[in-house]
């Protein structure tokens, strides 16, 4: 199973432009458009580590490695 991915979608909020970050059901909303590529590349970053130093026997470790 591979990890959730990460998704920028720009939006229309009361007329002006904002822009979305997506991973999953969970989103955040940002005013600029940086901010919100920051954060993305950030989750990424994160979300790599976690899968790299998942434990195997952890029961909480995320999905998206196989260590068969």
């Amino acid at each position: 199973m591979s990890s959730p991915s990460i998704v920028i979608e720009p939006l229309a909020q009361r007329g002006k432009l904002r822009w979305q970050v997506r991973m999953g059901r969970r989103s955040l909303i940002f005013h600029q458009e940086q901010a919100a590529r920051a954060f993305a590349a950030q989750m990424h970053m994160r979300l790599l580590w976690l899968q790299e130093h998942a434990n195997p026997d952890d029961e909480f470790a995320p999905p998206g490695k196989s260590y068969e």
